[in-house]
């Protein structure tokens, strides 16, 4: 039975090993640990190992394991829907958020964020599918919320963020990615702080970093499947 560290070694290396194959700077795709639902005990194997960056699905849950480790050495990633309600807690704990998909989330980010903290890092969700069992925003929606939200002071704009659409076509996935990074690459050429694109999970990682993700997000090839 292989245990975490080696499965997060072996994330680690698919991840090199395609930067490699598809001409990517070395370490320029970092590799976001998915925790959601996952005990904190499994998390501090992965930290031992050297990991430190953790995305979690649910307000609550991800609030208890940040207070449990209270390490400001790892950043903590917020990439589950957000409503309305529970947006305090999120900019009072969270590192980044990922899930940006309408103003009104923005701006309550933006008040809530507490004074003395660093500006909470965020991407804007998109649903580059058209599926309407996702969230996020259209190609076109973008360019207006990125300008709100990079004229909000406690919030960075980092970037994108997408979902690749379940497809045995991989024709299907790779123009949806190619189309992400076109929109990506514009974006930076308009947002100085815009160095992230948050695309690719276990079943797309290779798509993903073949079209420009800097940051892929893998979870149970690390932690195993949730129960």
């Amino acid at each position: 039975m292989t245990t975490i560290t080696e499965q997060l070694n072996s994330a680690i290396k698919t991840i090199r090993t395609n930067e490699k194959k598809y001409a990517r700077s070395p370490q320029s795709v970092d590799l976001l640990a998915v925790s959601k639902t996952k005990p904190v005990s499994d998390i501090s194997q992965a930290i031992t190992a050297g990991q430190r960056h953790f995305g979690e699905n649910y307000v609550q849950e991800g609030v208890d394991k940040i207070i449990h480790f209270n390490d400001s050495s790892l950043i903590w990633h917020f990439i589950g829907p957000l409503q309305s309600n529970k947006t305090r807690p999120v900019a009072e704990h969270f590192d980044w958020v990922h899930t940006i998909d309408r103003l009104k989330i923005a701006k309550r980010l933006n008040e809530q964020r507490p004074q003395g903290c660093k500006p909470l890092n965020v991407c804007i969700q998109v649903n580059i599918s058209g599926e309407q069992s996702k969230s996020g925003i259209t190609v076109n929606e973008v360019p207006v919320l990125a300008q709100a939200i990079d004229n909000m002071p406690n919030l960075t704009l980092r970037g994108l963020m997408t979902i690749g659409q379940k497809s045995t076509d991989p024709q299907v996935t790779e123009q949806q990615f190619k189309q992400m990074n076109q929109l990506f690459e514009t974006l930076k050429k308009e947002f100085a702080t815009v160095d992230t694109l948050s695309m690719g999970m276990s079943a797309d990682i290779e798509p993903a970093i073949a079209h420009g993700s800097t940051m892929v997000r893998i979870g149970s090839a690390i932690f195993g499947q949730r129960i």
